[in-house]
C-alpha cells in the first residue's frame, strides 16, 4: 500500500484522501477496483498517468476536489476496466479529446459537477462527447457549472446515454438541446436552474424521446404570464415530471406561490394577438391625422400673416424688377460701340 494511503484488499479499495498529493502514487496495488484520490493537489494528469501501474481491474476512479486543471491525451487510456470517473470540483481548463484513448472507452459514468466553470473547457468537453470515444456512456453529470447555453450537437454521439443531469445551472432555454442521439434517455434533470418558460418548440423535443420517464423541473424561476401557457398545458397532460404538484410561480407578484397545475387561462389574462395588417392600418390613419393637423396649422399661419406675406412678395417683385432693369441698361451699353467707348472714357 502506498504511503499516505489506506488500502483494503478485501474491499479492493485504495483511499488517498486529503494528503496533498501532487502526482498519482506510483505503487498502487494491482488488486484495486475502487480508487479514491480526492482532496489532493493533482494539478495535471499527463499522458500515461496510470500506465506505470498494472491496474487491470480498476473500475471506479474518483479524482474530485483536487486542483486539477489539465487532463492530457492518454491520461486514462491504460485503464481497460474503467467504468466510473468522477472529476467533480476541479477547476478544469482543458480535457483532451484523446484523454480516453482513440479506440473507444468502456466508461459508463462521468461526473463533471462544478468542473466546467472555465469558458474554454466547455468546448473541450463538447469535443470529447462528440468524438464517439464515449459510446458506452450511460450517465453524465454536468450540474452546477453555470451553463447558459448548451453547445449544439453536444449529445448526438452518446447513443447509450440514459441519465443526464443539467441541474443547478443558469440555463435560460433549451435551444441547442436536441433529442437526436438520445433515443435511450430515461432521466433528465433541469432543477435549480433559471428557466423562466418552456415553449412548444422546447417541449416538442421531450416528445421525441420515447424512453424518457423522469424530468426534473423543480426550483426554477417560472414567469407565470402568457409565456408559461404551453408549459402548463404540457404539465397537465404529461406524467414525466417529478413532483410537478410542487411547481409554483415566483413571478409576477400577483401569481406568487400559485401552483402551475392550478393555473388557467383567466389567471394569465392573455389577450388575443393583434392582427398585423390591422395594426399597420391604424398606424397609417394616425399618421394621416397628424399630417392633416400640421397642414391646417401651416395654412392658419399663412392666413394670419397674409398682409406681411403680401408686402414681402411686393418687395421681392420690386427688387427683381430693379435688378432686371440694371441688366437691361448694361445690355444696351454693351450693344452700342459708341456708348461703350463713352462708358470707358467716363470710367477713366
Amino acid at each position: 500500500c502506498p504511503d499516505l494511503c489506506e488500502c483494503s484488499e478485501a474491499a479492493k479499495t485504495v483511499k488517498c484522501v486529503n494528503k496533498n498529493l501532487t502526482a498519482v502514487p506510483p505503487d498502487l496495488p494491482p488488486y484495486v477496483r475502487n480508487l479514491f484520490l480526492t482532496g489532493n493537489r493533482l494539478s495535471r494528469l499527463p499522458a500515461g498517468a496510470f500506465s506505470a501501474q498494472r491496474l487491470p481491474d480498476l473500475g471506479a476512479l474518483n479524482l474530485s476536489g483536487n486542483h486539477l486543471r489539465d487532463v492530457e491525451a492518454g491520461a486514462f487510456a491504460a485503464l481497460p476496466a474503467l467504468r466510473q470517473l468522477d472529476l467533480s470540483g476541479n477547476p478544469l481548463v482543458s480535457l483532451s479529446p484523446q484523454a480516453f484513448g482513440e479506440g473507444g472507452s468502456p466508461l459508463e459514468e462521468l461526473a463533471l459537477r462544478g468542473a466546467l466553470r472555465d469558458p474554454g473547457v466547455l468546448l473541450s468537453v463538447a469535443a470529447v462527447l462528440q468524438s464517439g470515444v464515449l459510446r458506452n456512456l450511460s450517465r453524465l453529470e454536468l450540474a452546477d457549472n453555470g451553463l447558459l447555453l448548451l453547445p449544439a450537437g453536444k449529445f448526438t454521439a452518446l447513443l447509450a446515454l440514459r441519465q443526464l443531469d443539467l441541474g443547478s445551472s443558469s440555463l435560460v432555454g433549451l435551444r441547442n438541446f436536441s433529442s437526436q442521439g438520445l433515443g435511450h434517455l430515461q432521466s433528465l434533470n433541469l432543477s435549480d436552474s433559471t428557466l423562466g418558460a418552456l415553449r412548444n418548440g422546447s417541449l416538442a423535443q421531450f416528445h421525441g424521446l420515447p424512453t424518457l420517464r423522469r424530468v426534473g423541473l423543480g426550483r426554477n424561476a417560472w414567469v407565470c404570464d402568457c409565456t408559461v401557457e404551453d408549459l402548463v398545458a404540457w404539465l397537465k397532460e404529461s406524467d414525466q415530471v417529478e413532483g410537478k404538484e410542487a411547481l409554483t410561480c415566483p413571478y409576477p407578484d400577483k401569481m406568487l406561490g400559485k401552483t402551475l397545475l392550478k393555473i388557467n387561462g383567466s389567471d394569465l389574462n392573455c389577450s388575443e394577438p393583434v392582427d398585423l395588417p390591422s395594426q399597420l392600418q391604424t398606424s397609417y390613419v394616425f399618421l394621416g391625422i397628424v399630417l392633416a393637423l400640421i397642414g391646417a396649422i401651416f395654412l392658419l399661419v399663412l392666413y394670419l400673416n397674409r398682409k406681411g406675406i403680401k408686402k414681402w412678395m411686393h418687395n421681392i417683385r420690386d427688387a427683381c424688377r430693379d435688378h432686371m432693369e440694371g441688366y437691361h441698361y448694361r445690355y444696351e451699353i454693351n450693344a452700342d460701340p459708341r456708348l461703350t467707348n463713352l462708358s470707358s472714357n467716363s470710367d477713366v
